[in-house]
């Protein structure tokens, strides 16, 4: 692989884009992405097992500390060297660090500081659990032991007695490329988590996870765009005859490539570097365990109130008019909107802090958006990875911010100390490379300097794995083509017309399915002229013999299952030999290159909006990016599948710490329809973040394209916007607490098994529940209604209590219409809703009651200006019910008459499940309220003076 530059003789065969390009310059060759063919070694028959040649270790020199333990462990036997160098020293370090949390690190001995043979993570940049006063082995709810030799451990939880990691029976393999360990698992274990991937179980027994951010689109079972080496563990057993679920959370705090082996027995954990570094969450429910993990990683931030309003997006607004447009059909058509995004479109030449002056003049388009401000609304533009290079041969091209960049020497490096040059959207491009001293100055400056030209709102950081259209430094002797066209068709251009439709399609649309279906087979000839597939094969390329005390970065001996092209880590990325200012390469770094990006563009945008918390949205993650931004679930296909799984994508990144996630709704790639779209709007209605976004020459999907999606997406959108309190309310406790917001129902039901596998329904916060279709023309659909003995189920439209009894029950559910559920035993803030979050915010509050058959319930209300990083002025109710009363009980910080404008009265108060009508209801005891009352939905609606507003203080309804 030539990882230095692809060289003339490649180059010399490129080609200049066809009249239908949109960009009618220099093509790429698709080779120019072609690596090395890889077998990965799970894949590999012929691979050796190392648990059957190597010797493990020894243990010696153990002693105890206040915190816990410290040991030596020695090499057992003759090295194995099978992917890597032996190591033959290890630290054993084990620290009872709080009650709930244990910390287990194994690291190499005796390697003098800044002489280490691999990269460990820097504490700096990522956040490592704090060592605070450890509580030691008599305080926690931890016990470790060990077997000497071979070497062994195992983790107990003294709270239920259960082992929940046991490595016995097999060995510590820890080589300079290579490590792996194992750990048994009980058959009552339910494992969740290991991301970024979408899988097709929820529960993940019997799969592969290999974790190395890619730019890849969203492909089933394979490693996406995050790393999170994460778990939640859910087991099941019974206590005096009854199930009792038990959970507890396992972090191994390492970002190399790994492959992670889900197995009904146990899991194997394999990584080509760094240590091991585990933390250990005892829970025992899952609430508590992630509260746990979120808490040591970095709690979520509070985003700003208006990012939880409706966005539009697409890759393909052309100008500043296909914007204003979209923007005024929604308001035509008296659907919400919040935010217009834009694409790469906008850019010059797909160069970032730009803007086109042909399509988006920089005058006309300061205009526009001063005209979207004046009306509260909001613009959030993309921002690439990769940055320019400007062709140097060319005297009259200039890119300012690549000028500044270099000489403030921010970008990677080859390991000749040249620029490494890869290849994205604008052409030939350097990248910033985080550990570089000047590389904060840089950005910031860059952001600052654009806002005064062009004033978004928040910035949407794309393409941050980071890819590289091509393997290696492809630029490095050629940036005087540039720009070049990527090595690969736009979608739009010829042989890439997108015929693609969901599901079904064929049976709704039968005469557009089948021209589609044409359209396409006659696409497919073309390419095969135009591009016919290979004949020749190429060799697998095989293990490669270990070098003493050398790493193969390029082609490590074990080869992880990466999803990417031919499984090369160089494919569509940036080239694992690049080189950091820290003296780190990309092979160490790789997956946290868009956490570091996102973390960079946090401050940047601190500086941009001084006192505002900054809005971000960004495609590569990593444990600890929820303090720093939101997420979305990357490039989905308007599918029903798609749609499905992003339930699950959904639930899984709330464990990992972001609750601010959405996906392209309606689908990113392919065409959508009616019917997908319009139950795609009504499901991300009650995601966290909501956004409609699509490829750029598939047909446009916005909410009023069809008449029945705009019905559907008025509906959902009232009851969004009716929940925004609630939703500001639970991300308000996810900040504080480290809570999730969409929750899975075996997170809120943990003794109920039934659940076990259940991502097609799921809850908002503690007190909804929604239920979905999924498929294709059903018109009902079947879900899970769980009980803790309390609970009973309310049907949000009606008011009625419906099933509580831990059985599946069918339910209507006909185009257009989303079933939800309110949960007996919560109270929910609502506001009555409105176009935009700034003129809901001034309507009157409502407050929803739920009893559940007790007769009471519970919940709370947050409340401040929405958008100061620091608050200095909110205030928090908590809200009480009994069978005949509401209690409001607030407590506040700061000045609450800086908070008037938004402390508008509340004007009724619905309560759900009230046996028989009053005979009359009050506040504080003396002032009678009018109120109805359903006898056939035994729901009472209060109507409240107009001068009952959420204040300090104790206040209290009451009916009898």
């Amino acid at each position: 692989m030539k990882v230095q530059s692809v060289g003339a003789a490649l180059l010399a065969g490129v080609a200049t884009c066809a009249a239908e390009s949109f960009r009618p310059i220099p093509t790429l060759p698709a080779s120019i992405d072609n690596g090395e063919n890889i077998l990965p070694t799970i894949m590999n028959n012929s691979a050796v097992d190392a648990q059957a040649v190597c010797p493990g270790y020894k243990l010696m020199h153990m002693r105890e500390t206040k915190s816990g333990v410290d040991a030596r462990l020695y090499l057992a036997g003759k090295a194995c060297n099978v992917y890597g160098t032996d190591i033959d020293q290890l630290q054993l370090r084990v620290q009872y660090q709080t009650r709930d949390r244990l910390s287990v690190q194994i690291f190499p001995a005796n390697i003098p500081e800044g002489q280490e043979p691999w990269y460990i993570v820097n504490d700096e940049q990522v956040q490592r659990p704090l060592d605070r006063m450890p509580v030691g082995p008599n305080g926690s709810d931890w016990e470790f032991s060990y077997v000497a030799s071979p070497f062994s451990f195992e983790v107990k939880r003294k709270s239920t007695g259960d082992v929940v990691f046991s490595t016995s029976g097999t060995k510590l393999v820890f080589e300079n490329q290579f490590v792996e360990w194992k750990t048994s698992l009980p058959s009552n274990a339910n494992i969740y988590g290991l991301g970024d991937i979408i899988s097709e179980n929820f529960e993940l027994k019997g799969a592969n996870r290999t974790i190395y951010a890619a730019d890849i689109g969203d492909s089933p079972e394979a490693n996406l765009y995050g790393a999170h080496p994460f778990y939640l563990d859910h087991r099941y057993v019974k206590v005096n005859g009854k199930t009792k679920g038990y959970a507890h959370g396992v972090y191994s705090r390492n970002f190399h490539g790994q492959d992670i082996l889900v197995r009904e027995g146990g899991i194997t954990w394999r990584t080509i570097g760094g240590s091991i570094d585990l933390f250990f969450f005892s829970g025992p429910t899952p609430a508590k365990v992630t509260r746990s993990y979120v808490t040591e990683i970095g709690k979520p931030a509070l985003p700003q109130y208006w990012t939880l309003g409706f966005h539009q997006c697409r890759w393909g607004y052309a100008n500043i008019t296909e914007l204003d447009d979209v923007v005024k059909n929604y308001q035509k058509f008296q659907i919400p909107v919040e935010t217009i995004w834009s694409d790469i479109d906008y850019m010059d030449q797909y160069r970032d802090w730009t803007v086109d002056e042909n399509t988006f003049p920089q005058a006309e388009f300061k205009t526009f958006l001063d005209g979207l401000h004046a009306q509260h609304l909001h613009w959030v533009p993309i921002v690439d990875a990769a940055i320019y290079v400007p062709n140097p041969s060319n005297g009259s091209e200039s890119y300012a911010s690549y000028d500044r960049g270099h000489a403030l020497d921010v970008f990677m490096k080859n390991e000749d100390g040249s620029e490494y040059i890869g290849a994205v959207w604008p052409g030939f491009t350097v990248f910033p490379d985080w550990s570089a001293p000047n590389v904060q100055e840089w950005w910031t400056n860059e952001f600052l300097a654009w806002f005064k030209e062009i004033p978004f709102d928040g910035i949407w950081l794309d393409m941050n794995e980071v890819s590289s259209f091509c393997v290696g430094s492809c630029g490095s002797g050629q940036v005087d083509m540039n720009p070049v066209h990527p090595p690969f068709s736009l979608p739009g251009e010829k042989g890439s017309i997108i015929y693609s439709y969901p599901e079904g399609f064929n049976l709704t649309n039968a005469t557009e399915a089948a021209a589609a279906a044409s359209s396409s087979k006659a696409q497919d000839a073309y390419n095969s002229k135009v591009n016919p597939p290979s004949t020749v094969t190429t060799p697998y390329y095989q293990i490669p013999a270990v070098t003493p005390n050398v790493r193969n970065i390029n082609h490590p001996p074990y080869a992880i299952n990466n999803a990417q092209g031919s499984h090369d880590l160089a494919i569509h990325a940036v080239s694992p030999n690049a080189t950091h200012h820290d003296g780190s390469s990309d092979y160490d770094v790789h997956s946290l290159w868009g956490f570091l990006e996102t973390k960079a563009t946090f401050e940047a945008l601190l500086k941009v909006f001084p006192g505002k918390r900054p809005f971000l949205l960004a495609r590569s993650t990593a444990p600890g990016s929820g303090k720093y931004t939101a997420h979305w679930g990357g490039d989905n296909a308007s599918t029903f599948y798609y749609m499905r799984k992003s339930i699950q994508q959904a639930l899984n990144f709330g464990l990992f710490g972001i609750p601010f996630f959405g996906v392209d709704t309606c689908g990113f790639g392919g065409n959508s329809d009616l019917e997908l779209c319009s139950r795609w709007m009504q499901l991300s209605a009650f995601f966290t973040f909501y956004r409609n976004h699509n490829i750029i020459s598939a047909n446009s999907q916005e909410a009023y394209v069809w008449a029945d999606v705009a019905s559907a997406s008025k509906t959902a959108m009232s009851i969004r916007y009716s929940l925004l309190p609630y939703f500001y309310t639970l991300m308000y406790h996810a900040h504080k607490s480290g809570s999730t917001v969409l929750r899975a129902l075996s997170w809120e039901f943990p003794d109920d098994e039934n659940l076990i596998n259940n991502d097609y329904q799921f809850m908002v916060g503690g007190g909804l529940m929604v239920l979905p279709a999924l498929d294709q023309g059903v018109t009902k659909v079947t879900g899970y209604f769980p009980t803790d003995g309390s609970t009973t189920w309310y049907d949000w439209y009606t008011g009625a209590a419906t099933f509580s009894d831990g059985k599946n029950h069918t339910v209507d559910a006909p185009l257009g219409h989303i079933p939800v559920y309110v949960r007996g035993g919560h109270i929910l803030p609502l506001q009555a809703p409105a176009l935009t979050t700034y003129q809901a915010r001034k309507n009157p509050f409502e407050i929803l009651v739920a009893l559940d058959k007790s007769g009471t319930a519970s919940g709370s209300v947050y409340i401040d200006d929405g958008e100061s990083q620091n608050v200095k002025d909110a205030l928090f109710v908590a809200l009480r019910a009994t069978k005949t009363s509401l209690s409001l009980n607030g407590v506040s910080i700061g000045n609450l008459n800086n908070l008037k404008s938004y402390l508008t009265n509340v004007a009724t108060v619905y309560v759900l499940g009230v046996s028989a009508k009053p005979s009359a209801v009050k506040v504080a005891g003396s002032e009678n309220c009018q109120f109805e009352y359903d006898s056939q939905t035994k729901k009472l609606t209060i109507k409240l003076p107009s001068s009952f507003v959420y204040s300090k203080g104790k206040q209290q309804i009451t009916w009898a």
